[in-house]
């Protein structure tokens, strides 16, 4: 089990079980969304993530994001930490798409290296790809 939270700490929740996918993202919202060069995202199955008891509301922005679906960015009213997306592209549907900076214990959990990198035609120039990760250049 692995909980994580906003950084106000008014938002918690938890998940069981190992993620469908670990990926960095270089897609030009998660640019925006994390002020970084990528999101490090845990493909979490609904079924397997739970919100914490007493848990603010998150509030929900909608995009189209460029590879055309609409894109939900669920994040906290107080302190505005962005949480999870969700998506309504086939191959996302009924996954929570978790930013892995709110895990509780940050990226030092004992979590399998990521298993791919996205949208890797916007990948910082002076980023090198990570060895032995597939590569897409979009959400192939």
């Amino acid at each position: 089990m692995a909980s994580g939270s906003c950084i106000c700490g008014d938002f918690k929740y938890e998940f069981s079980g190992e993620p469908a996918l670990t990926a960095l993202c270089h897609c030009q919202e998660c640019h925006k969304l994390t002020g970084s060069c990528f999101s490090t995202c845990l493909m979490i199955p609904e079924s397997k993530f739970s919100i914490g008891i007493g848990s603010r509301p998150l509030k929900t922005f909608t995009k189209k994001h460029e590879s055309g679906m609409m894109l939900n960015i669920h994040f906290c009213p107080n302190c505005g930490t962005p949480i999870y997306k969700t998506a309504d592209a086939e191959n996302l549907k009924g996954l929570v798409i978790l930013l892995a900076g709110t895990l509780d214990k940050g990226l030092a959990i004992d979590m399998e290296k990521p298993n791919a990198e996205l949208w890797t035609k916007y990948r910082t120039s002076w980023l090198e790809e990570v060895n032995g990760l597939k590569q897409y250049n979009e959400f192939e």
